[in-house]
């Protein structure tokens, strides 16, 4: 295959000029037959790897995918893009599921997404030995490994498709994957020497903040009323969390609706359609919502709640931004979260509550971290940035209030776990340095020693988060069954003070104008050279189209190629197809009226120049 042929058909049905990182390496792995493992983050976009490739090849790509929303989601957009597609799952009726397989049989359908346990169903698998299938391509593969954060048992009957077929390519794609998940997907999957990339985790086009609760309600209304009239996430631990925020917003008068696995699945699924289609600004959720919602222009995700681990908040925080354009994520959270997911995890199988906790106090350490959002999200997966993001995460842009004397305060800490021989856990050493008088610390005569009290007039929780940051500076560690704190070598140098900690004031501000500048500067770049009136405009117009065929707006065009429209302004279809997104299918369905529409509007508007 040339090189010209991925080209050609990228910008025929995508209207993309480039790759992203490591799409064309990808693409080339399908095209050679070669078994593949795939990790780039969301919004990297991974689903072009093997549906460029599929339109490139003779036959039919079988996808397997977990969802049903997916799915159809997927197809419309490739249907929308002038690709033959289809799904076959339990929405479709009968003659939809004949029609289908007719389709596939007579090879008129370049792409086909089944679910994992559909494969096993109807004989499926026996009808594609007599189809010419391209190549079988594995999305959210990391819910084939036990150490992922979405194991599903149906997904380990896959290696099934390496012994039907075993000369054609099986890929893997996942956006979360650390490098044990990694090896554990070529196992389950049985690829064969597979071409393995994996691109950054970092999102550089999302903020990071974290504080802690205070007065929930207000912290997420001031996040949403940084993004007016945008879509956004809020994430809850709990239904009941769910529907009590809500109502709040609500009463408020925010465009919110829930979704939880208390609802029945009508409602979910009507909630979910009406934020889909922009209907509704923002959705109050459960983790149950958003596998699946490939919904490209989320502006912020909120986290009302800790995450139960790195790897979820990767995915769901990954869920704003998905179109390369500016969005912000804030998690927000209090000492409950942790007591929350605790009690969770202990109703789960014993021999998963261990990795559960782990990954729990990894995610509590994160949360307390004071170094840069970005650097400690990637080092989790193993990679690590040349250098901090700068100006997207609270720290970078001095958005927390620290502790003037952070040495002093970090060494006293220190001191008493040394004075203590090193054999006890954090909420110990936070009673006996805030001077408790308890049985067990005057049993062990601690109440005797000189870093007793040393802290007491600061509150014990303060106490307890420094503690926290101070092991995720990587000067304390976490040792054995019970969490132990022992000082490392560079707890040490803190000692001799050869090093400076990061300690975080019990109270962040309220709000910081240094913050909100640098993020509004980097917001105004995304939008350089735009008519935001007529961006609007085009809005309107897209939400038209979208209502007429039933389909999501971002199906008709994303944001980003609204803001190319609206920042180009083409008067002419030759000028159009030069706008960012415009495949030869949509320019055809949809060209002629946009183009008078901007037309209509520079007749009738005086010349903007956007910001």
């Amino acid at each position: 295959m040339s090189d010209d042929r991925l080209g050609n058909a990228l910008h025929e049905y995508w209207g993309y000029d480039s790759f992203r990182p490591l799409q064309e390496a990808a693409m080339r792995a399908v095209l050679a037959g070669r078994d593949s493992l795939v990790v780039l983050p969301t919004g990297g976009g991974k689903s072009l790897c093997y549906q460029a490739p599929a339109v490139c090849l003779d036959g039919t790509a079988i996808v397997v995918s977990p969802l049903i929303s997916l799915m159809k989601d997927q197809v419309d957009a490739l249907q929308a893009c002038g690709i033959p597609a289809a799904f076959l799952n339990s929405t479709l009726t009968a003659d939809e599921k004949w029609q289908v397989k007719s389709d596939l049989v007579e090879g008129r359908l370049k792409l086909l997404y089944v679910a994992p346990e559909g494969l096993s169903l109807a004989g499926l698998v026996d009808v594609l030995e007599d189809v010419n299938v391209s190549f079988f391509a594995i999305d959210e593969a990391h819910c084939v490994s036990m150490w992922g954060h979405d194991f599903r048992p149906h997904y380990r009957e896959l290696s099934v498709l390496r012994d039907r077929f075993p000369n054609l390519g099986v890929h893997a794609y996942t956006a979360t994957a650390t490098q044990r998940v990694r090896d554990d997907i070529v196992t389950q999957l049985k690829l064969n020497r597979p071409e393995t990339l994996v691109g950054s985790f970092d999102r550089p086009n999302l903020t990071y903040r974290v504080a802690p609760r205070s007065d929930l309600t207000r912290q997420v209304t001031e996040v949403l009323d940084r993004h007016p009239n945008e879509s956004g996430i809020v994430y809850c631990i709990t239904r009941k969390d769910v529907d009590a925020l809500h109502a709040e917003l609500s009463a408020l008068g925010y465009k919110s609706a829930p979704y939880h696995a208390g609802m029945s699945d009508q409602q979910r699924q009507a909630n979910q359609d009406a934020f889909i289609e922009d209907r509704v600004h923002t959705i109050v959720a459960t983790i149950a919502f958003g596998m699946g919602i490939n919904k490209p222009n989320v502006r912020c995700v909120v986290h009302a709640g800790m995450p139960k681990s790195l790897e979820n908040y990767q995915q769901e925080s990954g869920r704003a931004g998905r179109d390369g354009l500016e969005a912000e994520c804030c998690l927000i959270h209090s000492g409950q979260d942790l007591r929350t997911w605790e009690f969770l995890i202990s109703k789960q199988p014993e021999e998963g509550q261990q990795v559960a906790l782990r990954s729990l106090q990894r995610m509590a350490d994160y949360c307390a971290g004071v170094t840069c959002r970005h650097r400690q999200l990637v080092r989790h997966f193993g990679q690590d940035l040349d250098a901090d993001c700068q100006t997207a995460c609270d720290v970078c842009l001095s958005d927390l209030d620290l502790v003037d004397d952070a040495l002093v305060v970090a060494q006293k800490i220190l001191s008493s776990v040394y004075r203590q021989g090193e054999r006890f856990g954090a909420g110990y050493t936070a009673r006996v340095v805030t001077g408790s008088t308890e049985a067990r610390i005057v049993e062990n005569r601690h109440d005797e020693l000189s870093t007793h009290g040393i802290l007491e007039h600061e509150p014990r929780s303060a106490v307890m988060a420094w503690i926290s940051q101070l092991v995720s500076q990587g000067f304390m560690e976490k040792s054995g069954e019970y969490s132990v704190l022992k000082i490392t070598p560079r707890g040490w140098r803190l000692l001799k003070g050869e090093c400076q900690p990061k300690l975080l004031r019990a109270e962040r501000r309220s709000k910081s104008s240094r913050s909100t500048g640098k993020a509004a500067k980097g917001e105004a770049a995304s939008w350089k050279g735009v008519d935001r009136d007529l961006f609007e405009i085009l809005r309107e117009l897209r939400m038209e189209y979208a209502s007429q065929r039933g389909v999501p707006p971002y199906i008709v065009f994303g944001d980003a190629s609204l803001r190319d429209m609206a920042r180009l302004k083409p008067t002419t279809i030759e000028e159009f197809q030069t706008v960012y997104g415009v495949g030869t299918k949509k320019c055809a369905e949809f060209g002629d009226e946009f183009v008078r529409a901007i037309v209509r509007y520079l007749s009738s508007a005086p010349e903007v120049t956007g910001e």
